[in-house]
């Protein structure tokens, strides 16, 4: 059997672009949201030598085995994610393992982490991170729910569950799918905000009230883990809906001011607003993000 040896190092580089992509980004956000708040932040370089800290760390906290591999999950899930999602349109070496139909096993796929933690989470048996798991299972029931629906219209439309497919029909700055199917769009950025987990969607992590949520039984090289993984999810996410909506990118030139100026949408929405009670953000996403799924999807059929 032939080894496709290029794709086989496009695969050991991806996670590593993601890391210093995602890690560097929320550097940049740190000091952004300083600025606004009339203060100066830490360096670009703070969150990576926080990891790295990390990492040199021990710990001698363990609730058992799935305890342990509550971060494994989580950073398993973030890679995987990444993998099937091609980086770089007609791109040999950044095409990873996309096919025909990933969409449907990306929606599956993506919440693999977040079911691990809870696992994992729950046997610490300590009651802020129980409550940070049940706010982020909320949470997720919330959002995906226009997510999915923007999805479905799209692949309604277009014929298509493959995003290469949908790489292939944006060739164009006017053939994007965010106008297209701007609806659409609509749906899946409000349903991002929440994906993102900025504030006032923050519900989750919310340190002033369940002193960091899930997190809260980790540290050393768990913690570790967990902030990597974050890391790359976020790059893999901002690939995604830069992917469907924007076109994709042929550089990583492209890619970094299309995936930078989106990741601004939910930094900045977080910025001005304060955070919502879980109830009150689950509602949000059950009434606009979903009735613009639903008219995107009636509108889609409707066209024929």
């Amino acid at each position: 059997m032939d080894i496709n040896w290029l794709k086989v190092l496009g695969i050991i580089i991806t996670p590593i672009i993601a890391f210093i992509v995602g890690v560097a980004y929320g550097g940049i956000v740190r000091n952004i949201t300083a600025r606004v708040q009339n203060r100066f932040g830490p360096p670009v370089v703070q969150n990576f030598w926080d990891i790295i800290k990390l990492y040199s760390k021990k710990t001698t906290v363990s609730h058992g085995w799935m305890h342990h591999l509550a971060p494994v999950f989580a950073i398993t899930a973030s890679v995987t994610t990444l993998y099937f999602i091609p980086v770089l349109r007609d791109s040999k070496l950044f095409a990873n393992l996309s096919f025909s139909g990933d969409l449907i096993f990306l929606l599956y796929i993506m919440v693999f982490g977040s079911l691990g933690m809870a696992l994992g989470v729950g046997q610490s048996g300590n009651p802020n991170a129980a409550i940070g798991v049940s706010r982020g299972l909320s949470m997720m029931v919330g959002y995906e729910i226009p997510f999915v629906l923007a999805l479905v219209a799209i692949m309604i439309q277009f014929h298509t569950t493959s995003l290469n497919d949908l790489l292939a029909v944006q060739d164009k700055f006017t053939n994007w799918i965010i106008f297209q199917s701007p609806i659409a769009f609509i749906a899946a950025i409000l349903a991002f905000l929440g994906m993102m987990g900025y504030a006032p969607f923050d519900v989750v992590i919310a340190p002033a009230e369940i002193a960091s949520g899930p997190p809260s039984e980790f540290g050393g090289k768990y913690l570790g883990l967990m902030q990597t993984s974050r890391s790359i999810f976020t790059f893999a996410k901002l690939v995604l809906f830069t992917d469907i909506f924007l076109g994709g990118a042929g550089d990583f030139g492209t890619l970094i001011v299309k995936t930078f100026l989106l990741y601004m949408i939910p930094v900045l929405t977080g910025i001005v607003n304060p955070r919502f009670r879980t109830e009150q953000a689950i509602r949000f996403f059950w009434k606009w993000p979903t009735v613009f799924g639903v008219i995107a999807i009636l509108a889609v059929v409707m066209k024929g």
